[in-house]
C-alpha cells in the first residue's frame, strides 16, 4: 500500500502521514527498493486508532500513549489504556457532582425566605462550610464571582456574606470543582444574577455529558486495536520467556562423547566381532 492509497483509506494528508510516522505515533513504514514508503493495514489502523483516542484524550497524551504502547510491557501498556477510561470518568463524576448541586441551589432559589442577620457568614465561616480557602473567596471577589458586603468592625471593615453571596460562592465551588473556567463561571454568575436562574449552566453540564459520552465512545474504539497490539507484545514476552539450550554446549557434549575411546568387546559377547557368523 503506498502513501495515496494510505491518504485515502485514512483522510490523513501525505504529510500528516509522514509526521505521524516521525513521531512514532505508527510504526516506521518498509521501503522499497526506489526509497519509496510501503505502508499495511496495520498503518490504517493505528491511524484510525489515533484519531479516536486523539478525541478521546487529546493530541498530546494520543500521541504519547502510541508510542509507549509498542515498546513498554503488556501489563503496563494495558495499564496505560485502563488509565484513560478512569480520567474520563472521574470527569462524568465530577460533572455530575456540579449539576446535582447547581440543581439544588436552583430549589433553594425557589424556597428562599426573606434574609436576616442570622443567615449571613463571616468569611472564615463560609470558607470552612464550601472547603476552600479564604484567598480563594478574596479572588473570587476580586474577579467579580462573588459579591460580599462590608460592615464595619472596630478594626475597620469585614466581609459579610448574605444568603445571595453564599449561593454565587456555592456555583463558583461547584463548578471550579468540575473544571469550568473563570470566564464560564462569570457567566453562569451572571445569568443566575439577571435571570435568577442556573439553567443556563445546566444546559452547559448536559452539553459536557454528551462530549464525555462521545469521548468514551472514541476511546472504546481505539480500543479494539490498542489491545491488538498489547496482545502481539504480550505474545512476543511469552516466546523470549521460552528457554532455549544454546547450541554451542550441545555441540561440545557430542565432540566430547567421541572424542572418548571405546570400551573393548568381551568374547561371547552379545555384540558379533566382525567376521563372525550370524
Amino acid at each position: 500500500m503506498n502513501i495515496a492509497a494510505i491518504v485515502a483509506s485514512t483522510g490523513y494528508s501525505a504529510q500528516q502521514i509522514r509526521d505521524l510516522e516521525s513521531l512514532g505515533v505508527i510504526p516506521t513504514a518498509q521501503r522499497k527498493p526506489n526509497g519509496y514508503r510501503q505502508f499495511s493495514e496495520v498503518h490504517v489502523r493505528n491511524l484510525r486508532a489515533y484519531r479516536d483516542l486523539a478525541s478521546a484524550v487529546g493530541p498530546v497524551d494520543a500521541r504519547r500513549a502510541m508510542r509507549e504502547i509498542r515498546s513498554l510491557p503488556s501489563g503496563q501498556a494495558a495499564s496505560l489504556v485502563c488509565s484513560f477510561h478512569v480520567r474520563l470518568n472521574s470527569e462524568r463524576e465530577q460533572t455530575l457532582v456540579a449539576r446535582a448541586a447547581l440543581e439544588a441551589i436552583r430549589a433553594e432559589a425557589t424556597t428562599d425566605a426573606e434574609p436576616v442577620e442570622a443567615d449571613s457568614m463571616t468569611i472564615t465561616e463560609l470558607s470552612q462550610a464550601l472547603g476552600v480557602n479564604a484567598s480563594a473567596l478574596r479572588f473570587w471577589e476580586k474577579v467579580g464571582l462573588v459579591a460580599p458586603e462590608r460592615t464595619a468592625t472596630r478594626a475597620g471593615t469585614a466581609r459579610r456574606y448574605h444568603l445571595t453571596a453564599i449561593r454565587e460562592a456555592r456555583i463558583t465551588t461547584v463548578l471550579r470543582a468540575g473544571g469550568y473556567r473563570i470566564p464560564d463561571v462569570k457567566a453562569a454568575i451572571t445569568a443566575v444574577r439577571e435571570l435568577h436562574d442556573v439553567s443556563h449552566s445546566l444546559n452547559a453540564l448536559d452539553q459536557r455529558l454528551e462530549a464525555l459520552t462521545e469521548r468514551s465512545i472514541a476511546l472504546l474504539r481505539a480500543g479494539a486495536t490498542l489491545s491488538e497490539t498489547i496482545e502481539l507484545a504480550r505474545e512476543r514476552e511469552g516466546r523470549a520467556d521460552i528457554p532455549v539450550r544454546p547450541a554451542p554446549r550441545v555441540a561440545a557434549r557430542f565432540t566430547r562423547a567421541a572424542a572418548q575411546p571405546r570400551r573393548p568387546v568381551r568374547a561371547g559377547g552379545d555384540i558379533p566381532s566382525p567376521g563372525a557368523d550370524n
